[in-house]
C-alpha cells in the first residue's frame, strides 16, 4: 500500500504562538495524500495531548484517494499546561493549511479517542464562539477567526475530557496528596464490594466520582485565591488513581465485547495504584479548562448539541474504555438530521481483528462519497 500514498511534514506558527527560540514551531503534523498529490477532501485529527502526526487511519486513507492530516498543536506532550482557547486556534492554523495550502475543498473533523472532544469543541467554536475564557485569562480574537469544517466523524470517541476522568475516578481516595490512602466502603478494587458491583454500590460510587471531580475544582479556586496573595499566578499538582472505572472490572455494566478486568493500561488495579493515568500533572487553571465537572468547555455535549453537519459515528465494541453508551450519547446529541451510527468489532485502536483498519477506512469512504465528498 506504501506506493499508492506519501506524506509531508507540516510545521506553522500560530495567532498565538511564535515559532520557540530552539527553532521548533507550535503546531505539527504529516500529511498523507495519494502520489501526485490532488486530494479534493481531507481529514484532521488532533488530540488533547498525544502525539497525532502519525495516526494510524493516515495511510489508509491516503490510499483511498483522501487527504489526511495527522495534526498537533503546541499542547501535544504538554497535557499539564493545556488551555482549550489556544488548542482550538491551533487546530484552525491545520484547517486552514488543508484549504489554502494543500487545496481541499471539503475538510472533515475527525474526533477520535480522547480527541472527541477537542474536535467537536473546534467545530461547535468555529460556527461562533460561545465558550468563556478560562478563569483569570481572556479569549483570543484569533478565537473568532476559526472556520468550521463540512463534515464531521465520531471515531471511538470519550464524551468528554471531564466525563472520561471522572467516570475513570477512584472515589476511594481520602487524601489528594496520598496515592496509598483508601477509603474500604468505596474501594471497588475491595472484593467484598464486587465485582458484580450491587446497584447500591454502584450508585454511591458514582456519586463520589462527581464529589471528588467537585471537590478539587473548588480547591483550585481556593488556591488560585490564595496564590494572588503570594504575588504568584498559578501552581502546578497532581490527581492520582484514575483508573477505577467500574466497568473495567464488571462487564455486566455497559455490555461489550471488550476484555475483562483489562484497562489501556494493562490490569486495573496495577494501573490505578501507579503513578500513570490521564489527568496526573496539572495547573490549576488546566485543571479548570480541561477537566472540571463545573468549569471545563472540553465537554462534549454542548458542543454536539451544535453541530448539524453530516456526521458518522463509528464504535468498536471491543474497546475496553470507550463503551456502547459512549457512542450512542454522542449520536443522540448529535444536532445533525444526517447522521449514521456504526458498531462494530474490534479494539480501541482497530488493531485487531487485523482487517480492521481497512474496514473502518472502507465504511468512511463509502459514507463520504454518499456525501459527495
Amino acid at each position: 500500500m506504501r506506493e499508492n500514498w506519501q506524506r509531508t511534514f507540516v510545521s506553522m506558527t500560530s495567532s498565538t504562538a511564535p515559532r520557540n527560540g530552539a527553532g521548533y514551531y507550535p503546531c505539527q503534523g504529516l500529511y498523507y495524500e495519494p502520489v501526485g498529490g490532488g486530494a479534493k477532501t481531507a481529514l484532521i485529527a488532533t488530540h488533547y495531548n498525544v502525539d497525532f502526526s502519525e495516526h494510524y487511519l493516515g495511510e489508509y486513507m491516503a490510499a483511498r484517494g483522501y487527504g489526511f492530516l495527522g495534526w498537533n498543536t503546541r499542547f501535544r506532550g504538554n497535557e499539564g499546561f493545556f488551555l482549550l482557547e489556544h488548542a482550538l486556534i491551533d487546530i484552525g492554523e491545520g484547517v486552514r493549511w488543508l484549504r489554502e495550502s494543500a487545496g481541499v475543498e471539503n475538510v472533515v473533523i475527525l474526533g477520535n479517542s480522547g480527541g472527541g472532544s477537542l474536535m467537536a469543541a473546534y467545530q461547535s467554536q468555529a460556527k461562533g464562539v460561545t465558550m468563556t475564557p478560562t478563569p483569570g485569562l481572556s479569549l483570543p480574537d484569533a478565537l473568532s477567526d476559526i472556520t468550521p469544517a463540512e463534515l464531521y466523524i465520531s471515531l471511538c470517541a470519550h464524551g468528554g475530557r471531564p466525563e472520561v476522568l471522572t467516570a475513570w475516578f477512584d472515589p476511594s481516595i481520602t487524601d489528594e496528596k496520598d496515592p496509598s490512602s483508601v477509603d474500604p466502603s468505596l474501594n471497588m478494587y475491595d472484593e467484598a464490594n464486587g465485582p458484580p458491583y450491587s446497584e447500591e454500590f454502584i450508585q454511591r460510587f458514582r456519586a463520589g466520582q462527581v464529589a471528588r471531580n467537585h471537590r478539587i475544582t473548588a480547591w483550585c479556586h481556593e488556591e488560585l485565591k490564595r496564590l494572588e496573595t503570594k504575588g504568584m499566578t498559578d501552581r502546578a499538582f497532581n490527581v492520582y488513581r484514575t483508573w477505577a472505572d467500574l466497568r473495567l472490572m464488571d462487564p455486566a455494566i455497559d455490555p461489550s465485547e471488550r476484555r475483562e478486568r483489562w484497562c489501556y493500561a494493562g490490569d486495573p488495579k496495577t494501573a490505578n495504584f501507579a503513578p500513570r493515568g490521564i489527568g496526573l500533572t496539572n495547573t490549576l487553571r488546566t485543571w479548570l479548562s480541561m477537566w472540571s465537572l463545573e468549569e471545563s468547555h472540553c465537554q462534549g455535549e454542548p458542543h454536539l448539541k451544535r453541530i448539524d453537519e453530516p456526521a458518522l459515528v463509528i464504535q468498536s465494541t471491543g474497546d475496553t474504555g470507550v463503551f456502547p453508551s459512549d457512542a450512542q450519547g454522542i449520536y443522540d446529541v448529535l444536532a445533525s438530521t444526517d447522521k449514521e451510527l456504526h458498531m462494530m468489532t474490534g479494539d480501541h485502536y482497530l488493531e485487531t481483528p487485523h482487517e480492521t483498519r481497512d474496514v473502518v477506512a472502507d465504511m468512511i469512504v463509502d459514507w463520504l462519497r454518499k456525501h459527495d465528498a
